[in-house]
């Protein structure tokens, strides 16, 4: 009796009804959706062409009074010449000399730094060739690496599988997801479609094919549904277009994207990481309650697994506001810089379109909990029902044959014995 009541890792056959279907509709939908890799040039060309870079030497000059006026509406703080050899581009190993970056924002390069600069061939001014940034891929390289060091010295092969499974998140979002958007596609499409795609590799890469897996699985595709439902209903009740700044204007105007789905896209995909988290704790959380605790029951595993997830769900619900908040910074600033009102600054655009992303991710975390947990405690007291023997079938008797003893010339119309006698 103690025995049957330990959870059994083996994946439900109940579930393939679920994971299947799933998993054939999100190879589909990557099918279907998959970008042509046609791209607008001209869009590209406006911007200009970003070279590489290596300061040489700097040389600061006194700003020419003359020029005060101009230096002052371009922000202009420093003036002077960077000499600069290119390291890629037409005119690789090429010296060139551009201005000194100035203005909010603008790089302060030294000699030595590599940088990035904008090749501009058909320049008014005359200069083709403008420093933009740092060139900071070695330090990128530095901090990934130490990262996945980390990563693997704590986790080991889980660990390794983890950074496998952020490699191919990165190869969804990167080739997947963001080509497909600009190719024209339904954004909501493609971000269901992607997150689909990433949650099913990532957690069984990550976790292993198992119950508690396939568990965090069920539980986080059936989140992602009620946060698009949600975030779709909150975004149409507010009237958002998803136009918010500069950047979104710009893209709005050169590419034919539907921006509030790909605001929606957006809410999708920030909430599928908060998910899945919640999902995989909590099935991890009532497993192991199942296996200290192998005579309660389905309910009693539920109210247990219920009380840890309102704990988790708290902090991870003040985590979500703080990472939005966090990330409009700058915006909640320069809205406080301008002394508006209360309710002004909470009904703008830009700062409803926040309030909407984290109340439709939060209320899809809130369904994750109970659902997750539900399923776990389920599943951890499931067993199959054995198969019953089936019965061995009865072979036919053999009919006995006549002895010696038994056979009567008198009885037989042949003056021979049987053919088993002679």
């Amino acid at each position: 009796m103690h025995s049957h009541s330990i959870p059994n890792d083996a994946v439900p056959r109940a579930a393939l009804w679920i994971l299947v279907p799933a998993a054939a509709a999100t190879i589909l939908g990557l099918i279907l959706l998959w970008p042509s890799g046609v791209e607008d040039a001209n869009a590209v060309e406006a911007y200009g062409t970003e070279i590489d870079g290596h300061v040489i030497s700097v040389h600061e000059t006194e700003c020419d009074e003359a020029d005060a006026e101009l230096n002052e509406q371009l922000q202009v703080t420093v003036c002077g010449d960077v000499v600069v050899r290119l390291l890629s581009g037409e005119h690789e190993g090429e010296e060139a000399i551009v201005d000194i970056p100035s203005g909010p924002g603008a790089p302060v390069v030294e000699a030595g730094d590599d940088v990035i600069l904008i090749y501009t061939p058909d320049s008014v001014s005359g200069q083709q060739y403008h420093i933009i940034d740092h060139d900071r891929s070695n330090a990128l390289w530095a901090l990934v690496i130490a990262f996945a060091l980390a990563v693997i010295a704590f986790g080991r092969w889980k660990g390794l599988r983890s950074l496998v499974s952020l490699a191919i998140t990165f190869a969804v979002v990167l080739l997947f997801m963001v080509p497909a958007i600009l190719d024209g596609s339904s954004p909501i499409l493609v971000a269901v479609v992607g997150s689909a795609a990433i949650m099913l590799v990532s957690l069984y890469l990550g976790h292993g094919w198992n119950r508690t897996t396939t568990v965090a699985v069920v539980g986080t595709l059936a989140s992602l549904i009620v946060t698009v439902l949600l975030a779709e209903a909150a975004v149409n009740l507010a009237k958002l277009n998803g136009v918010l700044d500069e950047s979104t204007t710009n893209l709005a105007l050169q590419y034919p994207i539907d921006m509030s789905g790909l605001l929606l896209a957006g809410i999708l995909i920030g909430a599928l990481g908060v998910i899945d988290d919640v999902t995989v704790s909590q099935a991890a959380t009532v497993d192991e309650v199942a296996k200290a605790n192998p005579k309660w029951s389905p309910a009693r595993l539920f109210k247990s697994g219920m009380r840890v997830g309102r704990d988790h769900l708290t902090s991870v619900v003040n985590t979500l506001v703080l990472a939005y908040a966090g990330a409009s910074l700058p915006l909640l600033v320069l809205i406080a810089a301008a002394d508006r009102p209360l309710e002004q600054v909470l009904t703008s655009q830009i700062i409803a379109t926040e309030i909407v992303r984290s109340v439709a991710g939060t209320l899809g975390l809130i369904a994750a909990v109970p659902i997750t947990t539900w399923l776990a405690s389920y599943l951890a007291r499931w067993h199959p029902k054995p198969k019953e023997p089936k019965a061995p079938k009865e072979k036919p008797k053999p009919k006995p044959k006549p002895e010696a003893a038994d056979w009567n010339e008198d009885e037989d119309e042949s003056p021979y014995p049987p053919s088993h006698l002679r």
